[in-house]
């Protein structure tokens, strides 16, 4: 049986992992940013506490090291360098790889012993000389940091000075800039004051008790009182973290909460509870406290609950996680409602009825509704991919003895859960031959006029009904004559071939071709660029290079925002129907007796005075039967070729949920799974790409 506890830590440090290694690598281009060193500080710590909770004490012993070095590196005692950082990293990883196996055979002890060994040479004499036996969870002053952006509540003691009006100085100002810095409860308490025939009129005789919610850190609190803090009594104390592991479930009882402010003993504590009566009232009534102090302890007791319930409230509304699995379920279970939609619909309108049609109207307003609702629910910002490829760029480049750095724009664009998963593969082949074939070595960079830094730019926008990513180097640019020399070498081309630029390019996307004039273990083999090409087509999306030599290479990757349910076009050829994806298609134009026959057997049709290929479906699939007089070609742009596709009639436009194929029909070439249209019919889904491939394939 699962353990929900567990689960919950383990989800929660690979998001706190993630966040780690993106502020290391930040922190290596800006080493003295004490924000970015109190993030890791502040994640290790956090690792550290909640494994050690939650009964992973390995990850808690380990982790401690990296949070020693950098309690040292938050003294100021360490300075942050490119050693430091790579450990760290290690140890991010080691984290990551124990977190993995830690309901296996565990991780390498090795491993961890040596990245423990270079962190401690690191600290040197300030590291301790062996990890804690046992790490139980963190004492709360310990845990309660009070940095800005953690939200801790502060018990606050303020007394000024009797003489603090005649300096100037009104203590309800200081107040109410407490009060801005989050949620805040203020108790005066009058113990202090004398007798009518006593009183200064010109001293404060009023202290505070003040208990203040904030995320602004201990710093700002005591900013209040810089003017004052040496004519007052003051105090400022963490009692409670609201973060997720640190979240107290009970809340102090109220002599518990007096006895910590020092207001009572634990024996006077005790002889009141003896009484079995109501606490404070007791308390008062024999004289331990005055009213005004078991009020602002209440009060305290109040704002606890407040807070936690507030946060409790704030993470309800915000999110909540779900498994993947059941959000494929979702959307499934939509999909089969679209197509029951579509049966509707077709069955209002061949009857006839008013009635039932504007009950189909409705059901099929709410459908696209629901669909569009479930398809946004798995939409990610692929920020969180292009994170992932910092680390990449900053390994590689190290290891080919480059200097490049990455740039990023366009992260918060959103795709579907599943293409993302299924881009990760083809991006990282990208960069790294952007990494080892694009940008130059600092020497020859500096030779040819650039700085010595390369860049690869990864972006991505929004167009239409799919995503634009482009990954851009600013390196040597691809060499054409090589490129044609290996084709021809390979039987790609013929020597004597002329093909546009666009084209010599797209043969860098054949099996087996490279121009590496030596294997390394990056490249060279000759395997990458034709496995990228297949995974972003099997993703219904398309690839385009374009290059000017000395000056970098751009490769534009289109794909749909979503596998599951797409737009398409509905096509017959005789009794048969097929879908071709709208995102592919161009434009539909007619094809005449007198057109084929102006074509010399050649399947070429003028448009607007360019000649388009084209592939005529019904030979293609071998269909019986006799064409109509006027068939349709359907034009479509595929890496910037444009193909047409004969068929007999063009039905129009259809909301298309995709179903695999069966095992036995999965490898059928041309053919990228199937629909179910509105009378129950079943239409073929034509994958464009592949069967343009084997028509190339066919003509060579």
């Amino acid at each position: 049986m699962i353990d929900v506890h567990r689960q919950a830590f383990k989800e929660e440090a690979y998001e706190l992992l993630s966040e780690l290694e993106t502020s290391l690598l930040e922190l290596e281009e800006t080493p003295d940013d004490a924000d970015l060193i109190g993030r890791v500080f502040r994640a290790m710590h956090t690792i550290k506490g909640s494994g050690s909770m939650f009964g992973f004490d390995d990850i808690a012993r380990f982790t401690h090291e990296v949070e020693t070095i950098f309690d040292l590196v938050r003294n100021g005692k360490l300075a942050v360098d490119k050693k430091l950082v790579n450990l760290t990293l290690q140890a991010r990883d080691q984290i990551k790889s124990m977190l993995d196996n830690s309901e296996g055979e565990g991780a390498d002890l090795e491993t961890s012993a040596e990245i423990i060994a270079g962190l401690r040479a690191l600290g040197g004499a300030a590291a301790p000389a062996a990890p804690p036996a046992e790490l139980s969870p963190p004492a709360l002053a310990e845990s309660l940091p009070g940095a800005a952006g953690e939200k801790v509540t502060y018990r606050i003691h303020f007394a000024p000075g009797r003489d603090i009006f005649a300096a100037g100085i009104n203590p309800l100002y200081l107040l109410r800039e407490l009060r801005e810095l989050g949620h805040c409860n203020v108790v005066a308490q009058t113990r202090w004051f004398p007798s009518l025939a006593e009183i200064d009129p010109e001293a404060c005789y009023v202290y505070w008790d003040v208990i203040l919610t904030t995320d602004q850190g201990l710093n700002a609190i005591r900013d209040v009182f810089i003017f004052v803090e040496d004519d007052c009594e003051l105090s400022v104390d963490p009692i409670a973290v609201h973060t997720a592991f640190h979240e107290q479930e009970e809340y102090k009882k109220l002599g518990e909460i007096l006895l910590e402010r020092g207001d009572i003993t634990l024996q006077e504590m005790q002889e009141v509870l003896d009484q079995q009566t109501r606490f404070g009232e007791l308390a008062v009534s024999r004289g331990v406290v005055t009213p005004d102090e078991v009020r602002s302890a209440l009060v305290e007791q109040r704002h606890l609950k407040e807070a936690h319930q507030e946060k409790q409230n704030a993470e309800a509304a915000s999110s909540i996680r779900v498994p993947a699995e059941r959000l494929d379920v979702l959307v499934n279970l939509v999909g089969e409602l679209v197509t029951v939609q579509a049966r509707l619909s077709q069955t209002a309108s061949l009857r006839g009825d008013a009635d039932l049609a504007a009950i189909a109207e409705e059901v099929e307003r709410l459908t696209a509704e629901l669909r569009d609702s479930a398809l946004n629910i798995r939409m990610l910002p692929i920020g969180s991919t292009f994170s992932k490829f910092k680390r990449l760029v900053r390994d590689l480049s190290g290891e080919l003895g480059k200097e490049i750095e990455l740039t990023t724009d366009g992260a918060e664009t959103e795709l579907d859960k599943t293409v993302i998963e299924k881009l990760n593969d083809p991006l990282v082949h990208l960069i790294r031959n952007s990494i080892d074939h694009g940008v130059e070595l600092p020497e020859a960079r500096l030779a040819a006029g650039k700085p010595r830094h390369g860049t690869v730019h990864l972006a991505a926008v929004h167009s239409g009904d799919s995503v634009l990513i482009t990954i851009e180097d600013d390196g040597a640019g691809l060499d054409q004559e090589a490129i044609r020399a290996k084709a021809v070498e390979r039987g790609l081309i013929s020597s004597s071939a002329e093909l546009s630029q666009k084209e010599l390019f797209a043969l860098i996307m054949a099996p087996g071709f490279s121009t590496a004039k030596k294997v390394s273990s990056v490249s060279g083999r000759g395997v990458g660029m034709d496995v990228v090409k297949r995974a972003i087509e099997l993703l219904r999306g398309s690839i385009e290079i374009s290059s000017a030599r000395g000056e970098g290479t751009r490769i534009l990757v289109r794909i749909p925002l979503t596998l599951a349910i797409i737009e398409s076009l509905l096509v017959r050829i005789g009794a048969d129907s097929f879908m071709l994806p709208l995102s592919l298609v161009d434009e539909c134009v007619e094809l005449t007796r007198e057109d084929v026959a102006n074509s010399h057997g050649r399947n070429l049709v003028r448009v607007r005075e360019r000649l388009v290929p084209y592939i005529p479906l019904r030979e293609r699939f071998s269909i019986p039967g006799e064409p109509p007089p006027i068939e349709q070609i359907v034009i479509t742009q595929v890496s910037g070729q444009r193909v047409g596709f004969v068929v007999d009639q063009v039905v129009g436009e259809h909301q298309t949920v995709i179903k695999s194929l069966g095992r036995a029909y999965r490898n059928v070439e041309g053919i990228s799974g199937a629909t179910i249209l509105g009378d129950g019919s079943v239409a073929l889904i034509l994958d464009i790409p592949q069967l343009l491939e084997a028509a190339e394939l066919e003509e060579l």
